[in-house]
């Protein structure tokens, strides 16, 4: 299977139809046929069912797809780190989930930009479980996570354990005395999945079963401009926040018959990796 094979059978399995994937790529529609028939043939499976005019991924197309974009990542990581080698003499590969890098890598990220022509930086955001799997594939150097990752030849430390906070708009409180657990399913409350940390379930647990929220994101950062417009409330990391608490942008709504848990945000990376040199902003050494 070739680059080009492995591309077009992505493609496709998004757009569904052969005629719309071809006029997208600029191609013969003969000429996605034949890569995606030579695919098949390689891999001795059918990747799609065929409709009158749509297509399907079958489940050995569904296993295939994550494999083939891991390996169109893995292509493009290494002409990036052979790309790096002619011109900066530092590089460092981070993963994080969104929360983890405001709070953890961009004051480093900042930090290292300012002061240092040297080094180069990439960051990739996402959920935990994805980027530990590209930390594993050697597409990441270090995971700030918010899941433990126990296997041999890594290290998982607990880098920090912040308190979640319920927060709204400064001046926007409906509950001055603090609010019970009961009430939380009546308030306009804004979702952060926290994917499949013991944080996230437990705040779902806190609501009823298929409860509709008002908005429902997978990014904590993205919630805080309709925080800030009084259009609802959200458990947020303290320390995501603190900032806009301290300045009275936002304020904390107490809790008055249950506690918020804690949410850890693990360092995950191989054996022998110095991370000391990342953290403590040692980018020239």
């Amino acid at each position: 299977m070739n680059t080009e094979e492995l591309k077009t059978f992505i493609f496709l399995s998004k757009v569904k139809n052969f005629t719309l994937a071809a006029e997208q790529l600029y191609i013969a529609q003969s000429t996605v046929t034949n890569r995606i028939s030579e695919l098949e043939k390689e891999v001795g499976k059918k990747l799609f069912t065929r409709g009158s005019k749509t297509v399907k991924l079958t489940e050995a197309g569904e296993i295939f797809l994550r494999y083939a974009e891991r390996i169109l990542e893995l292509q493009n990581t290494s002409i990036e780190e052979m790309n790096a080698l002619s011109s900066h003499s530092r590089k460092f590969s981070i993963g994080a989930f969104n929360a983890a890098y405001e709070v953890y890598v961009k004051p480093s990220v900042d930090e290292c930009l300012k002061n240092n022509t040297i080094t180069s930086i990439k960051v990739m955001l996402g959920h935990s479980l994805d980027l530990i799997q590209q930390l594993q594939d050697n597409m990441l150097d270090m995971v700030f996570s918010a899941i433990p990752l126990k296997r041999l030849g890594y290290v998982c430390e607990t880098h920090d354990v912040d308190r979640v906070a319920l927060v709204c708009k400064k001046g926007e409180n409906e509950y001055p005395n603090g609010i019970m657990k009961s009430q939380l399913c009546k308030i306009p409350y804004l979702m952060c999945d926290f994917t499949l940390s013991e944080t996230g379930a437990f705040i779902r647990s806190l609501f009823p079963k298929n409860h509709l929220f008002r908005l429902d994101v997978d990014n904590s950062s993205k919630l805080l401009p309709y925080l800030e417009n009084g259009l609802g409330y959200s458990f947020l990391p303290y320390k995501l926040i603190k900032d806009k608490l301290e300045s009275g942008v936002l304020e904390e709504v107490k809790l008055k018959d249950f506690t918020a848990p804690n949410v850890t945000t693990y360092l995950v990376y191989k054996q022998g990796y110095n991370v000391k040199k990342f953290l403590e902003n040692k980018f020239d050494e």
